[in-house]
């Protein structure tokens, strides 16, 4: 774990790898619902700041005393993120993609095993970012995580299913991307008059479920 302060009221902390992310995430959340973290311009029981987890930091902004947190950070017992429990979106999805076939390629398998397998898989968030409501979701096991595309497309159709690395998501709007894509949705990820706006949060358990099927 590297703490780093970042101006006066920020703390960048930089760790091993997703799965510290999602822990420390988790226990700053609990903390802070606790009215134990430090927050700037509020007494000690309100959230006055922003806790951004991302692919290897956590971000916090509206800290008091960032210094004194960072103090206080090496002497936490922070417990690995425990996901049981909590409610599951489904997703229904086409398994229409343009990348179908490319990553049966790559997984040595089927556009129906890609399916199965995609669809069968319990995701959950891991963070959020790239665009309002885009989620980066992992479980897929490692010998199944895919490349991007040598060359992203300029426009990738909103409601896409992609896959990248160790991840895989869908687009919340239309914009540029290099990610396999393997289906598409009607599901919104984004809506500004829902409460919340965002379909999915960190921690959130996703499945994906085939609506018209090829199996």
């Amino acid at each position: 774990m590297r703490p780093l302060p970042v101006g006066e009221h920020g703390l960048l902390i930089e760790l091993d790898g997703a799965e510290e992310v999602e822990a420390l995430h988790a226990e700053l959340l609990r903390r802070a619902a606790a009215g134990a973290l430090p927050w700037a311009g509020g007494g000690p029981s309100e959230r006055r700041g922003e806790i951004v987890p991302a692919a290897r930091t956590v971000f916090l902004d509206g800290l008091a005393d960032p210094r004194g947190l960072i103090a206080e950070l090496a002497t936490w017992d922070i417990p690995p993120l425990t996901i049981a429990g909590r409610p599951t979106v489904e997703i229904p999805v086409r398994y229409d993609g343009p990348d179908l076939a490319d990553v049966a390629a790559l997984w040595g398998s089927t556009p129906d095993e890609v399916v199965r397998r995609h669809s069968g898989t319990a995701f959950h968030v891991a963070f959020c970012g790239f665009a309002p409501g885009f989620g980066y979701l992992t479980g897929l096991p490692e010998p199944l995580h895919v490349p991007r595309r040598d060359t992203p497309r300029t426009k990738v159709p909103v409601g896409s299913v992609g896959l990248a690395g160790p991840y895989t998501g869908v687009y919340p709007r239309s914009s540029p991307g290099g990610w396999q894509l393997i289906g598409t949705t009607d599901a919104v990820l984004w809506d500004p008059r829902r409460e919340p706006a965002a379909l999915l949060a960190p921690g959130t358990r996703v499945r994906f479920v085939p609506v018209e099927t090829t199996l």
